[in-house]
């Protein structure tokens, strides 16, 4: 008895804090893999129905979580970024009035068809410039940093979306949800270290599961789309400017990319504490600080349930319409992403 009350309790397997940390990391990345699977599986067997009901169900709930991320990551007092965040919120501003005036001036007939690509790759090449201007901004911030290269990347895509702007845009299409991906690998390198080396091997299920998807739904029948819904999904997926490809192809690797992009934003972030306490304003800089905002802060996470209410009685009123009117929208808070995700690296 006197031995045993000896042994260091730091003996026991389960007292130990690096086991403990070995174990959340394990089941950490086991919800990831399962996560990705039972997407992938749905994404590829009903398509078109995941897609309405995901996009029914957490296109706007994913749109608060990431105002309130975005919101913790704001800082409270500017100083050298001031110059950075000008530019940001300048270009959110400009490039979503952009954005939102093209089928509009389309509609109107202020320009005709034969003129959209022209607008289009106008509209891309102001992105690339506007992000080649915030990685360069970024880059000053820090002495040791030469992220001059930015400028040079930025016009060699600029000709190849001229080339092909309809597809460059597309292109934005897919890669937009991975970015989530993106701001999930920079949160654990900064709060949970431990966690990122099992996460980035669960990232390397990514492109097998693609591969997977491709290899099965490739020599599908493309989907019918004799309704304006089914059309609209299609062609958001890329239908009409791919016909050589099953519209089935391209759609359920759509969905499949957007349901790993909500759930990052809904359930990942959350549950590793990267929004805090969601009814609370404390962990947010401009609400927290003396001489702060936290009333201002709280109407603004108020008004934004209220504005995801208003939405999902859009869709249930009429979705395909409330459907196309988010995704025009929407592009704001894709465009956010930017400046938010370069304050990470």
């Amino acid at each position: 008895m006197e031995r045993t009350a000896n042994i260091p309790l730091a003996a026991w397997p389960f007292a130990r804090p690096a086991d403990r940390t070995r174990v959340s990391a394990r089941l950490f990345a086991a919800l990831l893999v399962a996560s990705a699977c039972v997407s992938a599986a749905l994404a590829s067997w009903l398509p078109l129905q995941v897609s309405i009901v995901t996009v029914f169900l957490f296109a706007g709930p994913h749109n608060w979580f990431e105002l309130r991320y975005f919101l913790m990551r704001l800082p409270a007092r500017m100083g050298r970024s001031r110059n950075f965040f000008a530019v940001a919120f300048a270009g959110i501003g400009v490039l979503t009035l952009g954005y939102l005036a093209l089928p509009a001036l389309y509609y109107t007939n202020v320009w005709s068809g034969e003129n959209w690509p022209l607008a289009i790759a106008t509209w891309n090449t102001l992105l690339l410039l506007w992000l080649a201007a915030l990685v360069i901004l970024r880059g000053r911030q820090n002495s040791s940093r030469d992220w001059s290269w930015a400028l040079p990347a930025a016009f060699g895509l600029c000709a190849v979306n001229w080339l092909a702007p309809d597809l460059f845009s597309l292109a934005i299409v897919y890669l937009h949800p991975l970015v989530a991906l993106w701001f999930l690998d920079r949160h654990l390198r900064r709060t949970r270290s431990e966690w990122l080396r099992t996460y980035r091997r669960c990232l390397l299920l990514l492109p097998l599961l693609m591969a997977g998807m491709f290899w099965q739904l490739s020599g599908t029948p493309s989907l019918a789309d004799d309704n304006g819904l089914a059309w609209r999904i299609t062609q958001h997926a890329g239908g009409q400017l791919l016909p050589n490809v099953s519209t089935h192809l391209l759609v359920s690797m759509h969905v499949f990319l957007e349901m790993l992009h909500y759930g990052v934003w809904i359930i990942a972030l959350p549950l590793i504490g990267a929004t805090g306490a969601i009814w609370s304003t404390k962990t947010i800089p401009l609400a927290r600080r003396h001489g702060g905002f936290p009333k201002f802060i709280a109407a603004i996470l108020i008004c934004s349930l209220f504005v995801v209410a208003v939405l999902w009685m859009g869709f249930t009123v009429n979705y395909a319409a409330t459907r196309d009117l988010y995704f025009a929208v929407a592009m704001a808070h894709v465009l956010a992403e930017a400046p938010f995700l370069l304050r990470m690296i």
